[in-house]
């Protein structure tokens, strides 16, 4: 079955979401949102902002976090399914270290990986904004990490610039709605467009994400040292 295939179903399917079991974690996003204090929400929104304008400057610190983070989960799960080991912490930390100090020798391929992640979660986003079933949105998926795949191999600038923009955009959206959260006045509001506005949380992604694109490329042709 090919992709237009699931895309002509999942169109057809669309209206039948309501009565289906949602597959996209809202809530376990929500609760990690709301988790966050003032002082956090503050570091996002600075730190995201930083990445989102200036990501191609400081991108090969954050493909180490990425893939950090990446093997300290792995890390985390592996233990869980190995019988007889409980220390979770030390499989986090040894994963966390092994593919942080891989990703340095393979900047270029682990740049890709990235780029071809976020081309993921953005057609992801447009696939659950538009209200398109839920059963069917690892296509949507599957068409961005292909399509932001094979750019990113072909020009490498643009990988670098699509997934610093996301991550960064990502930090101000969080931080931004945690900070909403935390005030009774805007929380109800905030939660209520979240939860029932299913082009809500991908149209806050896209927006940053598309003027760090813009602004990042601006930046990249303007600075004649930049390389990897």
């Amino acid at each position: 079955m090919d992709c237009v295939t699931i895309l002509a179903q999942a169109v057809g399917t669309a209206g039948q979401e309501a009565g289906e079991e949602s597959i996209v974690p809202i809530n376990l996003f929500w609760e990690q949102i709301t988790s966050l204090g003032l002082l956090e929400a503050l570091t996002f929104i600075s730190f995201g902002a930083v990445c989102l304008f200036y990501g191609w400057r400081v991108f090969k610190i954050l493909v180490v976090i990425n893939f950090g983070l990446l093997g300290l989960i792995l890390g985390i799960t592996i233990i869980e399914m190995i019988e007889g080991l409980n220390n979770q912490l030390i499989g986090g930390l040894i994963g966390m270290v092994i593919l942080a100090v891989l990703s340095v020798p393979l900047m270029r391929w682990a740049v890709c990986l990235l780029g071809a992640a976020a081309g993921g979660i953005l057609t992801s986003g447009v696939w659950y904004a538009c209200g398109l079933t839920e059963r069917y949105i690892w296509a949507g998926a599957l068409i961005g990490m292909v399509g932001g795949g094979m750019i990113s191999f072909i020009v490498f600038k643009v990988a670098v610039i699509l997934f610093t923009s996301l991550w960064g955009s990502g930090l101000v959206v969080v931080g931004s709605l945690a900070l909403l959260y935390i005030y009774p006045e805007t929380a109800d509001k905030v939660e209520e467009m979240v939860f029932t506005l299913k082009w809500f949380l991908p149209t806050a992604l896209m927006v940053p994400t598309g003027v760090g694109i813009v602004l990042q490329h601006k930046f990249v042709k303007s600075s004649k040292e930049w390389d990897l």
